[in-house]
């Protein structure tokens, strides 16, 4: 093998097949990157049995062939070289890398004890990368990080129609994201658990892209779904379980609720948060009067401040945790949020909240978007 490229070109691609590759492995050869030279160009990717990642880019090949190289070395490698082009060359049991008066060898792993990489076959929808990129932004904060419970640790995707519905829940909130796609003809209603960290990294990979092709690979011994854009792909195989009924727990509708400005309330939110512990919930009174927010309870310190709010039906009183607080709000995209009330029989015990994104203070929510929070136990 024996192939020129473009500096940066090569550095970007190298970045992408390794971003998904596991930290630490008891299998050294998965932590490879596996680079292919054909008279087409260059190709390189990773596959650590779970997740696969592969790119194409423009080569000057001389020499077709392929090699398999320590995947975090080279990126960090090809990050730091000079700006002008890369060679890489097969001499023996090494890569050279050479670029300018810079040069590199790398041992080589043996390519036969590589796994194959996963087909990408059957009917796919397509989304745009920027709208793809802020729907899997608004629900990934929700999946829970605890492996205990596999299944709520994925983001559900739910296509029914010409519609796809992301979900994610670590029971003590679930955010749900409709968007508009369009779908294959030949392309059964169907669901997939993917691992919340892969959708996540994969919706920043692909925000740029004008569209993004998401196949969902069902039924076999192997169930997959695969993203590909600008000449990148990543499949990822699925979690196994049954996602939680979480579409249940939403109101079909709500009279209680307050419309507040965005920023504010996080702002405000933030400030008072500083003088309580990292699990303690803050207390939100929402009246006529605005939404006085108080840290009770440290002996060390107390706060409160009050915002602007506009309330319909009865005052409310809830104890949030601030930080799920502030993910659900954030995520709104819109100046200013709805915060519903669900009713409920027990005034110690405050019914879910649901967050919607509101474009003014007299408008009706989107519901495109929906965060519903179980609040704390409220302490008289």
């Amino acid at each position: 093998m024996k192939l020129t490229v473009h500096r940066d070109v090569f550095a970007e691609a190298v970045s992408f097949a390794v971003k998904l590759l596991p930290q630490r492995t008891t299998l050294p050869i998965l932590s490879g990157v596996l680079l292919d030279a054909t008279d087409s160009g260059l190709s390189l990717s990773s596959f650590d049995y779970e997740v696969s990642a592969r790119t194409e880019v423009k080569a000057d090949v001389n020499q077709p062939g392929q090699a398999l190289v320590s995947g975090r070395l080279l990126s960090e490698i090809a990050q730091r070289l000079p700006q002008q082009d890369v060679t890489l060359q097969i001499d023996g049991s090494s890569m050279q890398v050479t670029c300018g008066t810079a040069k590199f060898s790398l041992l080589t792993m043996p390519l036969e004890e590589y796994p194959q990489l996963p087909e990408v076959q059957g009917p796919t929808g397509q989304i745009s990368g920027e709208e793809f990129a802020h729907a899997v932004a608004q629900v990934t904060p929700a999946a829970s990080r605890d492996d205990v419970t596999p299944v709520i640790t994925g983001v559900l995707l739910q296509v029914t129609g010409d519609h796809l519905a992301m979900m994610a829940t670590d029971r003590y909130r679930v955010a749900v994201r409709n968007v508009a796609w369009a779908k294959a003809e030949n392309m059964d209603d169907v669901q997939a658990l993917v691992p919340s960290r892969t959708l996540s990294e994969v919706g920043k990979t692909f925000s740029a892209a004008d569209s993004v092709s998401i196949t969902i690979m069902t039924g076999g011994d192997r169930e997959l779904v695969a993203f590909s854009a600008q000449d990148k792909t990543v499949t990822s195989l699925l979690i196994k379980g049954s996602f939680p009924p979480v579409q249940r727990l939403f109101p079909e509708t709500i009279e209680n609720y307050a419309v507040v400005n965005t920023q504010e309330l996080i702002e405000a939110t933030r400030r008072v948060s500083l003088v309580i512990e990292r699990e303690a919930p803050l207390r939100y009174t929402f009246s006529a009067g605005g939404v006085l927010l108080e840290a009770l309870g440290s002996e060390q310190a107390q706060a409160s401040e009050t915002t602007d709010g506009h309330l319909v039906g009865n005052e409310c009183v809830v104890s949030l945790k601030p930080q799920f607080f502030i993910d659900g709000l954030s995520q709104t995209g819109s100046e200013f949020a709805r915060i519903g009330f669900t009713p409920t029989d027990n005034p110690n015990k405050p019914g879910p909240v649901l967050i919607t994104a509101q474009t003014s203070k007299d408008s009706d929510d989107q519901a495109s978007y929906r965060y519903l929070l179980q609040p704390n136990l409220l302490m008289r």
